[in-house]
């Protein structure tokens, strides 16, 4: 039994009280002897309570169904182009359900430590000791502590960071190898920097293999592992250099007397997930930085080198060029030190923290992959299906070569208002959700694919709007995991909202909306679950992503204005949301990552790290001219010492608005939107306007006998924005049923939303001239 004092209603506005957690159409008050046993309880309770209401609902309709069958054999159902309330309602409370009972299913994360377990780093310096880097050594010494120090603040003083030094001559040289195993201990490193000297070496290279040789067999422990390589000469061996034979003392591969080669030394580099870094000095080292470059590319690394590299030019065969995406989630550096090694402590900063970005991005990804495989690089060749490069044709008539009837969800994200935002953040139940119907024609073979979805094109029966429909590769994929990630980007969409109100939209900061829908194909049996949203055209780029990665390659305004964003959503939501992983082309967005301070919340997301997400933001994020134009308050210091200040004043939303096609939802100013005559209510962009009128139809009327033949004029395309088959009847036949529906004849309600009659359309000429027989 659920106590009744445990509740209380909703404030006048509908928005939750501050002090309340929201479950389900309750709310259960917060106190400070409330334990957690208590609320797990309360929550089973309503849980239960919800799941006889929807079997009780569910008998109800059946029932009510049985009887509309035997009304329907005397008349057509209610508005037979839009689901009856009935339908409408069982469908909601069915997917309420589903995601219910997913969340209560869906096995309990716990990200306390992730933040640390991922940033704590094992860094080794590798240092060619001989006669020339006197300078560099020095320098070593001076900034070791500052290095370190440097390091565990970019982590927010909870990262540990462990330090190692292999210091090698050359093979003449006694001793030739020196070295300091992992420790956490500055002093102790500093003690040993300064018994190395800076002397020896014969011919011009040295014993560069020696030295990685010993650097692998450190005690390497934290999963962020870095190399920092500071030289001036190659290694030994023809294929490291273009110094010539006469230079080398031991010219032939493996002839030096370790018998070591530089192609397995890198191999288990990679093998045993190291990231280096080489600090260049001068151009004897590129052809080795170069042949660690195509190792490290081949298993998809992250890869940098310089423009000055004598090998820069060759690096554009391997992928989009010498910077590549971050996908296998290691890292392959060459940064300039040349003699300004006063930039050493910066350089050793970066490079730390990019390896750790990219630690966190394969570690990740891996963790929360069911198999705990890491796709595409550790997936069975045989299951990986066959994506084609060609461009779409999308008006090339049967290219889409599959036809699927879908039914399905998307949220109601063109309805807003003052505190539509306050009440999304809420609770999830005011994310609602618009019912919608819908067949596809889709290119049965995808053109991208990821870890878990793939990616194929798609185009709708009455519009020229382009889409992308997202398949899971697994069988097991929920549709209740789609709505949750459509709820996510529809409350990015409101943040966005007031973003760009904010900034008197100098920005337009959007997102596409999503819908997600099960279906069944005409060419595969059983039911799909797939997402579909807008096709999003142009250069793709990721601006930052879950685990504290930055795009720091670009500098436009997209880019400052997608890390503002990821701020203002943190502290417009006073610390319980985030929304990073922002990618897409220019400022209009997709697939984002919401953080949230609330472990309950989008609790079906694996990629969403709670507050150690919060961590993971705030080590990397640097405000710039548009956070301060927003006046954001919160900081990385304050955050971790929980004593964050928040902005109180935010925008009204009055000239904001969104476009009416619920697939499409574009972010528009008011005073751009486009308005049809005698449609109140409806708003549309510049892509979906010119379809209103396009599509128009004549239709003949289904009335039953003894009605007269007759037409009416509709909007193919305005149906469909709505989710809805075109109507089969005239508007005058549909409101006799509406009326005979109200009436109760047939013991249901009939569903309501504004519809264009054929008095509006039949002012357009249609745009085929013909009848359309439905």
């Amino acid at each position: 039994m659920v106590p009744t004092s445990s509740f209380h209603t909703l404030s006048e506005d509908g928005a939750p009280t501050p002090e309340s957690d929201t479950l389900g159409s309750y709310q259960y008050v917060k106190s400070s002897t409330t334990t957690t046993r208590t609320r797990e309880r309360l929550r089973n309770a309503e849980d239960e309570l919800k799941r006889l209401r929807y079997n009780l609902e569910l008998q109800m309709a059946i029932a009510s169904d049985s009887r509309h069958h035997v009304e329907s054999l005397h008349y057509e159902r209610p508005l037979a182009f839009l689901p009856t309330m009935p339908d409408v309602d069982e469908r909601i409370r069915e997917l309420k359900f589903n995601e219910l009972q997913a969340k209560r299913e869906a096995p309990r994360r716990s990200n306390a430590g992730l933040f640390k377990a991922i940033c704590s780093t094992d860094l080794l310096f590798l240092i060619d000791t001989t006669g020339s880097m006197s300078p560099y050594i020095e320098a070593a010494k001076k900034q070791v502590r500052s290095i370190v120090n440097d390091i565990k603040a970019t982590f927010l003083d909870e990262a540990d960071v462990r330090m190692a030094i292999v210091g090698y001559k050359d093979h003449c040289d006694s001793p030739n190898i020196q070295f300091l195993d992992f420790t956490s201990s500055a002093d102790q490193v500093l003690s040993f920097l300064h018994i190395l000297r800076a002397t020896g070496g014969a011919d011009a290279p040295e014993d560069v293999l020696g030295g990685l040789h010993k650097a692998l067999n450190a005690n390497w422990k934290y999963k962020s592992k870095c190399i920092v390589h500071i030289a001036d000469a190659p290694p030994h061996g023809r294929t490291s250099h273009n110094l010539g034979d006469q230079a080398d003392n031991y010219p032939n591969p493996g002839s030096e007397p370790h018998g070591l080669q530089l192609a397995p030394l890198i191999d288990l580099m990679i093998q045993r997930q190291i990231n280096y870094s080489l600090l260049r000095i001068n151009h004897s080292t590129d052809l080795m930085a170069y042949k660690i470059f195509k190792a490290y590319a081949a298993a998809s690394a992250d890869c940098t080198l310089l423009p000055t590299n004598t090998y820069y030019d060759k690096t554009n065969s391997y992928s989009s060029g010498p910077k590549r995406s971050l996908r296998g989630g290691l890292l392959m550096h060459e940064a300039e030190l040349g003699a300004t090694y006063a930039a050493l402590r910066n350089l050793v900063v970066r490079t730390v923290t990019s390896a750790v970005t990219g630690t966190a991005a394969r570690y990740l990804s891996r963790a929360n992959k069911p198999d705990s495989k890491l796709a595409i690089i550790e997936e069975d060749e045989d299951s990986v299906p066959q994506v084609e490069d060609s461009s779409p044709q999308w008006n090339t008539p049967n290219w889409f070569d599959e036809t699927i009837s879908l039914n399905g969800f998307c949220p109601d994200v063109t309805v807003h208002g003052a505190h539509t935002l306050d009440n999304m953040m809420a609770h999830d139940d005011h994310i609602t959700m618009s019912v919608l119907d819908l067949t596809i024609h889709k290119r049965r073979q995808p053109f991208a694919q990821g870890g878990l979805r793939l990616a194929s094109y798609a185009r709708t029966a009455a519009s020229t709007n382009r889409y992308v429909v997202k398949s899971s590769k697994r069988d097991s994929s929920q549709l209740a995991e789609l709505v949750e990630g459509m709820r996510c980007q529809a409350l990015c969409k409101l943040f966005a909202l007031e973003f760009n109100a904010l900034l008197g939209n100098q920005h337009s900061i959007d997102f596409i909306v999503t819908a997600c829908f099960k279906g069944k194909s005409e060419e595969s049996p059983g039911d799909t679950c797939i997402s579909l949203e807008p096709f999003i055209e142009g250069n793709y780029v990721k601006y930052n992503n879950n685990a504290g990665y930055v795009n720091e390659d670009i500098t436009d305004e997209s880019n400052r204005a997608a890390q503002a964003f990821s701020h203002f959503t943190f502290e417009r939501s006073r610390g319980r949301f985030l929304v990073c992983d922002l990618q897409g082309v220019g400022e209009l967005l997709t697939d984002p990552v919401v953080h949230t301070s609330d472990p309950d919340r989008f609790l079906l997301s694996p990629t969403n790290f709670g507050e150690e997400g919060f961590k993971f933001f705030f080590a990397s994020h640097k405000c710039n001219d548009v956070c301060s134009q927003l006046g954001l308050m919160s900081t990385a210091s304050t955050f971790m010492s929980g004593t964050c200040v928040f902005k109180e004043s935010w925008p009204s939303l009055a000239e904001t608005v969104c476009c009416s096609n619920k697939l499409c939802g574009k972010i528009l100013h008011r005073a751009s939107g486009k308005i049809l005559g005698n449609l109140p209510g409806y708003i549309w962009c510049d892509l979906c306007w010119p379809q209103l009128e396009g599509t128009v139809v004549n239709i003949r009327c289904t009335a039953a006998a003894p009605t007269p033949y007759h037409e009416f004029a509709a909007s193919k395309f305005f149906y469909e924005s709505q989710g809805r088959a075109t109507p089969r009847r005239c508007f005058k036949h549909r409101e006799e049923v509406r009326a005979r529906a109200k009436a109760g004849k047939n013991g249901v309600a009939a569903a309501c939303i504004t519809v264009a009659d054929e008095k509006l359309w039949g002012t357009l000429k249609p745009a085929t001239g013909k009848s359309v027989d439905e």
